[in-house]
C-alpha cells in the first residue's frame, strides 16, 4: 500500500472518531466555521489561498472543542461563544503557521506547510494575518474581559516560544524550566479556551478556575506526548514533520530526564547526538534508540498519563452530563491520540 494511501486512511479515521466525539456539539462547531471563515474572507486571491491552505492545518479543532463543550458543561452555548470559539482557532492556526517556520517543518496535516510551499515571508506574514483577525473578532464581541483573557493568553504562549527559542541548544536545560515553557506556548491556549467557555456560560468563578486548571493540565499533557512523537512518532501517522526538536537542538522532557540520570558515558553519547548534525538522516533513530535502553520513554508516558488525570479529576465539580463525559473523553484521548 502506498504512504498516500496510508495518509488518506488515516486522515479517513480520524475524521470518523472526530465526527463521533463532537457529535452533541457538531452544530456548534460548524456554526463557529462559518465564522471563521467569513472573518478571513479576502478580495485578493493570494492571501486568501494562503488561508484557504491554513485552513486544511486544523485537524483536531481541540481549542474551539474544549470551549464549545465547556460552555455545553456548564449550563448551554451561546451566539458569543460561538465567536470565541473561531477566534481560538486562528490564535492556534496562526501559532502553527509560525511554528513551522521556527522549525523549518515541511508538513503539516499531510500537507506541505506554508514556509515551504511560498516561503518564510509569507507564512511569517498570514500568521500576523490570522492573529490580527482573531483580536478583531474578540472585540467585536463587545467583552471587554474576552479580549483581556485572549491577549494575556496569546502572550503568555509567545512567551513560551521565545523561552524555548533561547534555549535551543541549551544541555543544561531543566525540568522546571521546560515545564514553565510548554504551560506557556501549548497549555495556556487549552486553558483560556477552557475558562472562557464557562465564564461565557455564566459559572461560578470555582467552575470557571476548575475549568482553566483542566485546560492547563491537558495541554501539559498533549505537549508531552507531542514530544515523545517527535522522537517515537510515524510522520504517516501524525501527518506533520517529526525530529525537528532534535533539527533545532531543543530539550524535551525525555531528552532533559536521560542527560539527568544516564551515567556519564551515555549522557556525553547523547549531547554529542543533539550538537552532531553530521549524521541527520538517522539522528532520530539514534537518540531513540539511546533513551530506549532506559525506561524513560515509558515514564514520560506515565507522566502524561498523570497530567491527564489531573485535568479528569479537574472536572469532578461539575454535574454529570454528556458534555463533561466527552471533556473526559478528550483528556484520555488527548494522550493516547485516539483522535
Amino acid at each position: 500500500m502506498s504512504s498516500a494511501t496510508d495518509d488518506l486512511r488515516s486522515m479517513d479515521q480520524t475524521r470518523r472518531r472526530l465526527a463521533a466525539l463532537y457529535l452533541p456539539i457538531a452544530q456548534d462547531l460548524e456554526a463557529s466555521e462559518v465564522i471563521y471563515r467569513e472573518e478571513l474572507k479576502s478580495r485578493i486571491p493570494f492571501v486568501q489561498q494562503l488561508v484557504d491552505h491554513a485552513a486544511r492545518f486544523q485537524g483536531k479543532r481541540l481549542r474551539p472543542t474544549l470551549l464549545l463543550l465547556s460552555a455545553q458543561a456548564c449550563g448551554g452555548v451561546r451566539p458569543i461563544h460561538h465567536q470565541l470559539a473561531a477566534v481560538v482557532e486562528m490564535i492556534h492556526t496562526a501559532s502553527l503557521v509560525h511554528d513551522d517556520i521556527l522549525d523549518d517543518a515541511m508538513v503539516r496535516r499531510h500537507a506541505a506547510t506554508i514556509n515551504v510551499e511560498w516561503g518564510n515571508e509569507p507564512a511569517v506574514l498570514l500568521g500576523d494575518y490570522l492573529f490580527t483577525h482573531a483580536f478583531h473578532l474578540a472585540a467585536a464581541t463587545g467583552s471587554t474581559v474576552a479580549c483581556q483573557w485572549i491577549a494575556r493568553a496569546t502572550n503568555r504562549v509567545w512567551e513560551g516560544e521565545m523561552t524555548q527559542t533561547h534555549h535551543r541548544g541549551n544541555l543544561d536545560l531543566d525540568e522546571a524550566t521546560y515545564f514553565d515553557i510548554i504551560r506557556g506556548k501549548t497549555a495556556e491556549l487549552t486553558a483560556v479556551s477552557a475558562a472562557l467557555g464557562a465564564y461565557f456560560a455564566d459559572s461560578d468563578p470555582l467552575v470557571v478556575e476548575a475549568l482553566e486548571a483542566y485546560g492547563t493540565n491537558l495541554g501539559i499533557a498533549f505537549q508531552i506526548v507531542d514530544d515523545l512523537l517527535d522522537i517515537l512518532g510515524d510522520e504517516r501517522n501524525t501527518g506533520k514533520s517529526l525530529g525537528t526538536d532534535l533539527d533545532k537542538t531543543k530539550l524535551t522532557l525525555p531528552m532533559i530526564r536521560f542527560l539527568a540520570t544516564a551515567p556519564v558515558e551515555d549522557a556525553d553519547n547523547l549531547r554529542r547526538l543533539i550538537l552532531d548534525k553530521s549524521c541527520s538522516s538517522n539522528r532520530r533513530k539514534l537518540l531513540r534508540d539511546l533513551i530506549g535502553t532506559t525506561d524513560i520513554f515509558e515514564n514520560c508516558w506515565q507522566c502524561a498519563f498523570d497530567y491527564a488525570n489531573q485535568a479528569r479529576d479537574n472536572l469532578a465539580i461539575l454535574e454529570d452530563s454528556q458534555a463533561k463525559a466527552i471533556l473526559v473523553a478528550v483528556a484520555e484521548g488527548a494522550v493516547r491520540r485516539a483522535f
